[in-house]
């Protein structure tokens, strides 16, 4: 049995892309909420497999009216006139019931929000794989594509592994390693893992199908939990070094976007940073002090080193060059950060 292997993105795209024959008799359900879980679905269905039901989460509210809205996976089904089910759980016997009735051959998991109970996972004949944009067990959880830019990773990746009742415990089936730029944000990184986790999935299933893939268990010694994100832990703290406040600048980009807040006629506004850079330079002057305003940015000092702004944007306001915000308001000398 072939054991998978660790190959980055360009060797898998230089590699010969041989046509995957579908298997006529593998009917497959679809779970899968937001716009990272559209991509596989879409490739799926091109590909030709038999995509027989999708399950997303329930319609939330949305948008400034709060009217129910369907997630991107949703959208996508019913373009493709799949059936859709969105239980709020799968726990109840009558939603078990519901998915045995569609007899699942495999069913395919990308971001959908929920865990699987025992019972669901023994369902399909091979079971439940899972689409997931980390290197496993690196980072498990909600929000692994941030988490991974906040720690300063360099590399980070799809992995699909076989499901268990665990959180993304489960034995690896297949890997591709992704670079994280220097300039990556959390919203480029997002879109060059879904297109990666299309990939990989349609790569490896032939041969899991087929029963050819040997599946690797997890060090979970070296797993860490990417908890999901937060508006509130997005704004800075400008004791941290300029490096991880640039980080997180990066990783909030384009959710939910790190800001700070800043004095405008006697009372605090609220200031999004949406890019940035960190200089070399050090200062004595107190975390939070605006040092410099010019044509290259805002320079606030940090609690080890001086952080640039490049990109911000007021409340209401669209995103704007820092300097040229820096034009419109006195800022020298000004403590950004709450009071």
């Amino acid at each position: 049995m072939r054991r998978f292997e660790f190959c980055c993105l360009s060797d898998f795209l230089k590699s010969d892309q041989r046509r995957v024959k579908v298997p006529e008799s593998i009917r497959i359900i679809y779970a899968g909420t937001p716009d990272f879980a559209v991509a596989p679905l879409e490739a799926l269905i091109a590909a030709g497999y038999d995509v027989v039901a999708v399950y997303t989460q329930p319609d939330r509210p949305a948008g400034r009216g709060r009217e129910p809205r369907p997630s991107p996976v949703k959208q996508k089904a019913v373009e493709h006139r799949i059936p859709v089910f969105q239980p709020e759980s799968l726990k109840s016997e009558v939603d078990q019931k519901a998915l045995r009735e569609l007899k699942p051959d495999l069913m395919v998991v990308t971001a959908y929000g929920l865990l699987l109970p025992q019972a669901v996972l023994d369902i399909p004949r091979l079971g439940c794989i899972n689409v997931h944009a980390s290197l496993l067990p690196r980072w498990r959880g909600a929000a692994p594509i941030q988490r991974a830019i906040l720690a300063g990773d360099d590399k980070t990746g799809i992995t699909i592994m076989q499901m268990d009742k665990g959180l993304d415990t489960g034995d690896m089936l297949a890997m591709q390693k992704c670079e994280i730029k220097i300039d990556d944000t959390g919203s480029s990184l997002h879109d060059r893992l879904m297109a990666m986790g299309a990939e990989t999935l349609l790569n490896m299933l032939p041969d899991f199908i087929a029963g050819e893939i040997t599946p690797q268990k997890q060090d979970d010694a070296l797993a860490n939990y990417a908890s999901k994100l937060s508006k509130q832990e997005a704004e800075i703290d400008w004791s941290l070094s300029a490096t991880q406040i640039h980080y997180s600048v990066r990783a909030f980009n384009a959710w939910p976007v790190a800001f700070t807040h800043w004095q405008k006629k006697n009372k605090q506004d609220v200031l999004r940073v949406w890019q940035s850079e960190v200089l070399s330079t050090t200062s004595n002057a107190v975390a939070g002090t605006v040092l410099n305003c010019g044509k290259n940015g805002i320079d606030v000092a940090t609690g080890d080193g001086v952080l640039r702004l490049l990109q911000v944007q007021l409340s209401g306001k669209k995103a704007m060059a820092a300097a040229d915000f820096a034009n419109a308001h006195h800022l020298d000398g000004q403590m950004l950060g709450a009071e």
